[in-house]
């Protein structure tokens, strides 16, 4: 809805220091400061995803910062934004929320230095956050090219895996499991971007993973190919899609990317209901040649057991993403 509107607003003057605006739907904007030093700007908030108040504050923290994780970043500071009601909900729930937030920005040092809020029936949190970077070794939605490799760094299923926790569809290993994922930081990712000069990535989150990949591959003029067979899924995911456990953003993401995208039909509905689920907190996508492919993936899996090699970046086809 807001690339929508923000396209039929007048342009802005160009500033040769805007490294990423939105104009590619890349996950934070950079802005040069000097030759060495930029700055990576990101704001995410939503509701309740889980019924802990803490986790739910985790959860948020994270998902906010994986964005600037996601380009290669370092994140420094935050503020808080937070929609609550003034009456009805006891303020206890706030402060465990905001306590949840804290714990996950003191574990990556980053500093909280203010934040707002607004009376709302409808309870939602998250963060604005500030990073730094080196301006030369920035990894965005332009930077996938022929020949290059795909790695997924977490399993998917977390929207599946939340809609069923609130029809009481899920078991409490799936949910344990479903949680886990989500509470494991983008950190160290970012770490070996860095060290492995990615130029290409993005994080998967409420686009899913076809959203996300399609504005990589559109933004990089390329079609990226993708084996769902290699996907990583996380446990019950597919047997709560075939039961039509899924979000409402699952059908707007299907809309999303169109006819743009060409799904074998040898993949699933369950599989296709994975493909479009949003994700929380979701793991990055990262576009790397593939002679280091291999490499990265081995140290990856030190932290992220899930991550996979998916798919392959080919000449821009007939459409952006083809799913196989």
């Amino acid at each position: 809805m807001l690339a929508q509107v923000l396209s039929g607003l007048p342009q802005q003057p160009h500033n040769e220091n805007l490294i990423v605006g939105f104009d590619t739907a890349d996950d934070a904007g950079v802005f040069r400061l000097r030759d060495d030093l930029a700055i990576v700007q990101t704001l995410d908030f939503f509701t309740p995803i889980v019924d802990d108040p803490f986790d739910y504050g985790r959860i948020a923290a994270l998902n906010s910062i994986n964005d600037v994780w996601a380009m290669g970043g370092t994140p420094i500071t935050a503020m808080a934004i937070t929609c609550f009601p003034k009456k009805g909900v006891d303020y206890a729930i706030l402060t465990d929320i905001m306590r949840g937030g804290l714990a996950v920005l003191m574990e990556n040092q980053v500093t909280l230095i203010g934040g707002h809020s607004v009376d709302n029936e409808q309870i939602m949190f998250g963060y604005s956050v500030t990073g730094i970077i080196d301006p030369n070794q920035v990894a965005t939605n332009a930077g996938a090219r022929p020949g290059d490799a795909i790695i997924l760094t977490k399993a998917l299923g977390t929207g599946i895996i939340s809609t069923g926790i609130k029809f009481g569809k899920t078991s409490e290993e799936i949910a344990a499991a479903s949680l886990a994922t989500m509470l494991t930081a983008g950190k160290q990712a970012a770490e070996l971007m860095r060290e492995f000069k990615v130029r290409g990535a993005t994080d998967v989150t409420g686009f899913a993973l076809l959203g996300h990949a399609w504005e990589l591959a559109k933004a990089s003029r390329v079609t990226i190919e993708i084996d769902a067979a290699t996907l990583p899924i996380l446990p019950g995911a597919l047997e709560l899609a075939a039961q039509g456990l899924i979000t409402s953003g699952n059908k707007t993401n299907r809309e999303y990317v169109g006819e743009d995208v060409f799904l074998n039909e040898a993949v699933s509905e369950e599989m296709r209901r994975v493909l479009f689920d949003p994700q929380t907190a979701g793991g990055l996508l990262i576009v790397i040649a593939a002679d280091r492919a291999d490499q990265m993936l081995e140290r990856l899996r030190q932290t992220y057991q899930d991550a996979a090699l998916i798919g392959r970046v080919v000449e821009r086809g007939e459409h952006s993403l083809v799913v196989k």
